[in-house]
């Protein structure tokens, strides 16, 4: 067998029948971290009490794996509404995480031509959704502090007339609050929908979930992934059911499986605990901010997520080895280039893993 004629034929099947934009792209990589201080991923570092995960595996019992689940999750949506106090009278739908949700709504919309719209840098999943689902993508440049450009958002939507806006809010990777006037007049200008994406709500003390229903065009998204939940994969989207109930013809049905819908479930009945270990991160964050900012050759800037993006004087390509080096795994975010160039991003972890980061950075820029 000629393996070498086989490998020819198989790279032309793939010309021919791959989209050539989705063969440029790169797959979303994941670094194993091995045996590192894991600090990469905006993960909550937490774990349950004992006693709490004894009674979370006596629920799994009780689960039906024989059955399919709810395909609406009513239970764990009625919990999640009460939860996450969404309006009265918005609806409200499940995902397999947020990225699952921008899927459906992109796939909802997507025409010849179409834009999806964001700032950038944001999170790149707008991006490589808009290139799946066969759309185009604009991204408008945020100012040199990475605050929103309004003026040029606003001439953006002008020009483009994008059917789906997307505002991460805090943005990811760069932590920051838009300002919430900058917002309004986005939603306001926007001729199609705007999903502000709050992904990291639990931090932010801000929000667009009660100004839900104001606006025809404005939904709300959100995960429970920071919260500590990030290996059930759960995301929810509210907005006004007219929209919803379009979306939800494009979800596969099942998407949230049965163990999912149980162990959130459970977790949200204990959503006490969540609380208390996102308000130490929250308190650990601020810690960990002021001692970045104490280091000479760094400039980190400010956050309301559970991550801190800094950048280094010097080679951070190098700055992130020496940091891998000595055990500890974050974000290198260099390689991106433009407004990222010479930057990294940290987790916050708990105070020992931070302790820890501290230490192998200030050796890393000495």
């Amino acid at each position: 067998m000629n393996f070498a004629s086989n490998d020819n034929l198989m790279s032309d099947k793939i010309t021919d029948w791959i989209r050539p934009e989705i063969r440029a792209l790169s797959a979303y990589h994941v670094p194993d971290p091995g045996e590192c201080i894991k600090l990469d991923a905006m993960e909550n570092p937490y774990t349950w009490p004992e006693e709490m995960v004894d009674e979370w595996l006596q629920r799994l019992r009780g689960a039906a794996l024989n059955r399919y689940p709810d395909p609406a999750a009513r239970v764990l949506a009625d919990r999640l509404r009460e939860a996450m106090a969404v309006p009265a009278g918005q609806a409200l739908m499940l995902g397999n995480g947020s990225d699952e949700l921008i899927q459906i709504i992109a796939q909802a919309v997507a025409a010849p031509g179409r834009v999806i719209m964001a700032p950038e840098p944001s999170f790149v999943m707008y991006r490589m959704i808009a290139t799946f689902c066969g759309m185009d993508y604009v991204g408008v440049p945020l100012r040199e502090d990475f605050s929103l450009d309004c003026e040029a958002m606003l001439a953006a939507i002008a020009a483009h007339r994008p059917a789906v806006v997307f505002l991460a809010y805090p943005n990811n990777p760069t932590g920051n609050l838009f300002d919430e006037a900058d917002v309004r007049a986005i939603i306001e200008a926007a001729p199609g929908l705007v999903v502000v994406d709050e992904a990291y709500h639990a931090f932010a003390d801000a929000s667009f979930m009660s100004r839900l229903g104001e606006f025809d065009n404005l939904l709300v998204m959100r995960t429970v992934s920071k919260m500590g939940l990030a290996g059930l994969r759960l995301g929810l989207l509210a907005g006004p059911s007219a929209w919803l109930s379009e979306f939800d013809k494009v979800r596969l049905p099942y998407n949230i499986n049965v163990l999912t819908q149980v162990s959130a479930d459970f977790a949200l009945e204990h959503r006490e605990v969540l609380e208390a270990q996102t308000q130490q991160i929250t308190r650990d964050r601020e810690t960990l901010w002021q001692a970045l900012n104490a280091l000479s050759g760094v400039m980190p800037y400010p956050s309301r997520a559970n991550f801190i993006l800094f950048r280094v004087a010097g080679d951070a390509d190098a700055v992130f080895a020496a940091l891998k080096a000595s055990g500890v795994l974050i974000k290198n975010l260099n390689p991106v280039g433009g407004a990222l160039a010479g930057c990294l991003r940290v987790t916050v972890g708990r105070p020992e893993e931070n302790s820890a980061f501290l230490q192998a950075l200030h050796s890393a820029i000495a």
